[in-house]
């Protein structure tokens, strides 16, 4: 599915040059769920900012289902990621102005799939996730794990191969948390991919691999058993 090779990225000002990721080789496979964790600072975001196809590396190669994407341009990136990557934020990242239903459409939107798909599509992933009881509601009529509920629907709406979680439950209590991880754990089990960013070893423990980093650097991968 994805596969690095001495990725690297350096961040340069005039003044200072920083070392986000330092020659980071991994493999994600297919139907994994990996757990990136670290301290704040570590690389964490950089490395799922370039597995998402958002940023390029400084040096190194990123493999994306058998295509060397290093150095792809911006509308390069933008093509592959709309129809095979789907993310899910801390902050959910739900537009206001925008009911569920509308925000969970959105992304379809952006692959111009026909209106009627574009229905089926939606309600089907509201049924799944049981929102679709909330679907003309607004986000800030909505708690925090139904707002999370709903960035996962836009998230894998368009049937990804890859979701990247940034801190997925950071801003939800514990109950919450686990049901929003139960929804990530059995969207795996279904065969999606899940790269997970997360301070929380609860969490993290759902993941079939757990990669720590530490200063731009792997520095241990154990496999949960």
């Amino acid at each position: 599915m994805i596969k690095t090779v001495d990725l690297t990225k350096v961040f340069r000002t005039d003044e200072v040059e920083t070392t986000a990721l330092n020659e980071v080789s991994m493999e994600i496979k297919p139907g994994e769920f990996v757990a990136i964790m670290g301290p704040s600072g570590c690389g964490k975001s950089t490395l799922l900012n370039i597995l998402g196809l958002l940023d390029n590396p400084s040096k190194g190669k990123l493999i994306f289902n058998g295509q060397d994407v290093s150095k792809y341009s911006e509308k390069q990136r933008t093509g592959l990621r709309k129809s095979n990557i789907g993310f899910v934020f801390q902050s959910f990242n739900l537009i206001d102005e925008l009911n569920v239903y509308e925000n969970i459409e959105l992304p379809l939107l952006y692959q111009k799939i026909p209106s009627s798909k574009r229905k089926q599509m939606v309600e089907e992933v509201m049924t799944k996730m049981n929102i679709v009881h909330r679907k003309k509601h607004f986000p800030q009529q909505l708690s925090g794990g139904q707002q999370q509920r709903v960035a996962i629907c836009r998230a894998v709406v368009g049937n990804p191969k890859l979701i990247l979680a940034d801190e997925p439950t950071g801003n939800l209590d514990s109950v919450n948390g686990a049901e929003v991880m139960d929804l990530l754990s059995k969207l795996n089990q279904e065969g999606t991919n899940i790269i997970m960013v997360t301070h929380s070893p609860t969490d993290a423990s759902r993941a079939q691999r757990i990669i720590q980093l530490f200063d731009g650097e792997i520095v241990t991968e154990n496999t949960e058993n």
